[in-house]
């Protein structure tokens, strides 16, 4: 019987198991912060997008308005805590491109507050509208 004799290539295996799983720890590490970072882009573009939605909504509400009164309203969205935020003002001296003074022209301003990631965050959204738009 001869005895056996240990082959150097036993201790390589080894290492080369222990390198591949660290490098593929690496791997995997780097994987779950690229899914986590995809995660809160999409998050934030979801909230960006909702905070549009109720704004432009406000903005169709008050444009739709059969008479405009100066003025400023507040209410909160539900149970979202999105607080509006509507300012309606008239707007003096405005001339058009001849010179002709247009009268009964209003600013509209909605303003949306909600508390988020530790701090306070604010839109505005912006038009002008004609005082006698959908009167007879």
């Amino acid at each position: 019987m001869k005895p056996r004799v240990h082959s150097v290539r036993n201790g390589f295996l080894l290492f080369e198991m222990v390198l591949a799983l660290g490098v593929f720890a690496m791997a995997a590490t780097g994987f779950v912060v690229a899914l986590n970072r995809m995660s809160d882009a999409a998050a934030l573009a979801q909230s960006e997008l909702r905070i549009t939605r109720i704004l432009d909504s406000a903005l169709d509400e008050t444009l739709s308005l059969p008479a405009l009164e100066e003025g400023e309203t507040n209410i909160t969205v539900g149970e979202t805590g999105i607080e509006l935020d509507t300012t309606i003002e008239l707007i003096e001296d405005l001339e058009n491109e001849d010179g002709q003074l247009l009268q009964e022209m209003y600013r509209i301003e909605i303003r949306a507050k909600w508390f988020a990631n530790g701090q306070w965050q604010d839109r505005i959204v912006e038009t002008w509208r004609y005082g006698r738009m959908y009167q007879p």
